[in-house]
């Protein structure tokens, strides 16, 4: 039996979910969901005062990157994305920042691309 892994984007979390389950009905193994970003780290979650608290840069503020170098978050800062002025084009990827990888056994590998198709996902 010989298995095939697939790589599959969504706009949401909730899309890749949906299509988890879906998947998990036809045998699929090593199921993972994760949110990705041309910025590294998870990101910042709650912020109690910027003007007092450890905020590095205007990047690791506007963007909700976690910057392990100051350098980096001043570089990030440069950015048009940090300004808040930006309308969201300049020909970076949107949208589709969740990912979904799976192993599927090979015979069942045609029927879990129409899945994820049907669930709005992109391979």
């Amino acid at each position: 039996m010989t298995e095939k892994s697939i790589l599959a984007y969504f706009n949401s979390p909730e899309q890749a979910e949906g299509a988890a389950v879906k998947l998990q009905s036809l045998r699929a193994n090593n199921l993972n969901i994760n949110r990705f970003s041309k910025y590294q780290g998870e990101g910042i979650t709650k912020i109690s005062n910027p003007v007092n608290g450890d905020i590095t840069s205007i990047g690791k503020l506007s963007l909700h990157a976690d910057f392990s170098e100051p350098d980096v978050g001043i570089l990030a800062a440069a950015d048009v994305s940090a300004s808040g002025m930006s309308d969201g084009g300049q020909g970076t990827p949107t949208g589709m920042d969740i990912l979904l990888t799976v192993n599927i056994d090979e015979t069942q590998y045609q029927h879990a691309l129409q899945v994820i198709e049907a669930c709005g996902g992109m391979v």
